[in-house]
């Protein structure tokens, strides 16, 4: 699946103070990554530190918090990895599926998808 760039706003852990900010959005990634200056600057915590593979394969260690973020007018507390510095921001499959939005790769464009239930 090809990538596509988004404007998204990134929030922090109260939902007062925005930046915004141009993403990848890269349903190939399973959070959304922001470089770890960023989440400083707007006070998201450090929680746990995790594994993620790289695309080329290497296994990296990194630390993951939660932080808001924004696209298109819907929102969501989402969970955030603290990537490199000057590394691009990821807008990964855990955060769309929290807004219920889907990457059109034609259309190079998120589009909204319902929500689903087992049972009502």
């Amino acid at each position: 699946m090809g990538t596509f760039r988004v404007v998204i706003e990134i929030g922090d852990p109260t939902g007062v103070r925005w930046l915004e900010v141009e993403a990848v959005a890269d349903t190939g990634a399973t959070y959304t990554s922001v470089p770890a200056n960023i989440l400083e600057d707007l006070s998201v915590v450090r929680h746990v530190a995790a594994s993620f593979v790289l695309a080329d394969g290497r296994e990296v260690q990194r630390d993951i918090g939660h932080a808001w973020i924004r696209v298109g007018g819907r929102s969501a507390i989402t969970l955030v990895v603290f990537g490199e510095p000057g590394a691009p921001v990821l807008l990964g499959a855990h955060a769309l599926e929290g807004l219920r939005l889907a990457a059109d790769p034609v259309g190079r464009r998120l589009v909204p998808v319902p929500a689903l239930l087992l049972t009502g």
